[in-house]
């Protein structure tokens, strides 16, 4: 491996099997066991944006939490799918991305941090390991309110993660969210989410840094903001210009890619109004697929970046190819 950056390598982590392939090798060659794997980075270029994708960590989602399929076809899809699934449910990656366009860097969405436990929370180390400063970030877009999405916009200790930025979340989701009397009515699953939400925009709200937008006010130079409410009430999806190719940040749109893109009518239980989660799952797909759009997910297998096409009244996910970034 000499003359190899770890900087520069790839963290896959669809599954155990080339970490144990790579560990056996290591093992046999030196004596030594690989226990880890290298930084959750991954870099693309998408015409004049630098998009590095940074892996938090997985959650295991059961595959009784899709609604609107039959148990049976669901197992159908993800046969020989591989997706790796134990006693808790289907692996499923948590992803952000930070967006260099210029000097400018915008991170869409901050992962976990410490709301889920042991496993998740690698943003902020990963993001320090691409080389960036998190006091650089200039903006912070949320797709919408939920722990994986919001809780790192804090460190370790408690405070501001990305202390320069300013915080942008649809005012809907905010009224939402934000707002003790909604946590008094919604479901008791969700109830635990109300004060993570609080407490992690609470310092930047004392800054004067979250903006609450509605549609048609001012974003960030480069970026708009596509309404693809379902998964929440003011869930976003955000895409960003990139001059010859444009990026799709499309947070919860799906959670099972082995199911969803074949099957979009399949829900996630914990979607807020599944009608809407499906217009907006067809929606975002339709227009990434008939566009040729870059596409980002929180939830497809790190790096989570790549493209949609067609497949008859269905889609179909086509991870990008690993290519060198261009000479600077």
């Amino acid at each position: 491996m000499a003359g190899f950056s770890i900087r520069g390598l790839v963290c896959f982590v669809a599954g155990h099997g080339p970490a144990l392939l790579l560990a056996g090798v290591a093992q046999a060659a030196t004596g030594h066991v690989v226990e880890q794997q290298v930084p959750g980075v991954y870099h693309q270029q998408i015409g004049t944006l630098q998009v590095t994708a940074l892996f938090d960590g997985t959650v295991a989602l059961g595959r009784q939490e899709l609604v609107g399929i039959e148990p049976g076809a669901v197992t159908r899809l993800l046969d020989h799918r591989y997706v790796p699934e134990d006693g808790k449910g289907l692996q499923t990656a948590v992803n952000a991305y930070l967006v260099q366009s210029g000097r400018h860097l915008t991170l869409v969405d901050t992962g976990t941090a410490q709301c889920f436990g042991p496993g998740l929370g690698q943003v902020l180390g990963n993001l320090r390991a691409a080389g960036y400063d998190p006091a650089e970030v200039d903006d912070v877009l949320l797709t919408h309110a939920h722990p994986d999405h919001l809780c790192g916009l804090l460190d370790a200790n408690g405070k501001a993660a990305y202390p320069n930025a300013t915080v942008w979340l649809s005012q809907t989701d905010a009224d939402y969210w934000l707002n003790p009397a909604s946590e008094a009515t919604a479901p008791q699953g969700v109830r635990f989410a109300f004060a993570l939400a609080r407490k992690a925009v609470a310092p930047y709200d004392a800054a004067g840094k979250v903006r609450r937008f509605s549609a048609g006010q001012a974003l960030p130079t480069g970026v708009t903001a596509l309404d693809s409410q379902g998964h929440t009430p003011g869930h976003v999806s955000w895409q960003l210009d990139g001059g010859s190719q444009q990026l799709l940040v499309w947070g919860d749109i799906v959670h099972f890619h082995a199911v969803q893109f074949a099957q979009p009518t399949a829900s996630y239980e914990a979607d807020s109004d599944r009608t809407a989660a499906i217009a907006s799952r067809r929606a975002m797909m339709t227009q990434a697929a008939d566009h040729g759009w870059w596409v980002a997910g929180a939830h497809l297998p790190f790096p989570g970046l790549g493209h949609v096409r067609h497949e008859g009244d269905a889609f179909a996910w086509v991870p990008g190819e690993f290519a060198p970034l261009p000479a600077r």
